[in-house]
């Protein structure tokens, strides 16, 4: 799980950083985009999450984006993707994110549980490689 924003400014990234008192800031050699990105879990559980609360997204899709993010990180701090079924309920979830926006991930949820991929798919259990987690 990592949160991330990106600008092409990093000012408002740096003050973001400073506010929140975790994470890093990288910069993308290509196009020199920005990006502040918090990967600890229990930084993203006591510090990212609370703040956007306090402080609210002001952009509909951004919003809902962010709400479903919020379920995400509660679900995976009560340890529900250790289970199948928990981590199934996450990624559908994730897929839920930034829907249409022509964005690819590196691996969707069909890629994990191919057997959700087709109805006529013989139903096999799901083998998760370490990667994937």
């Amino acid at each position: 799980m990592s949160f991330n924003v990106s600008q092409k400014d990093p000012s408002i990234l740096f003050l973001l950083k400073q506010e929140l008192d975790c994470g890093i800031i990288k910069v993308r050699k290509i196009d020199k985009l920005y990006s502040f990105d918090v990967t600890n879990p229990q930084d993203i559980i006591r510090k990212v999450i609370p703040y956007f609360k306090r402080f609210p997204i002001v952009s509909v899709s951004k919003r809902k984006n962010f709400a479903i993010f919020c379920k995400i990180a509660s679900l995976m701090d009560k340890g529900e993707h250790r289970s199948i079924d928990g981590l199934r309920k996450i990624l559908e979830l994730r897929e839920r994110i930034n829907v249409g926006k022509g964005r690819t991930r590196k691996y969707g949820i069909k890629d994990i549980f191919p057997e959700m991929e087709s109805s006529e798919t013989i139903r096999r259990p799901s083998v998760l490689k370490p990667e994937m987690i």
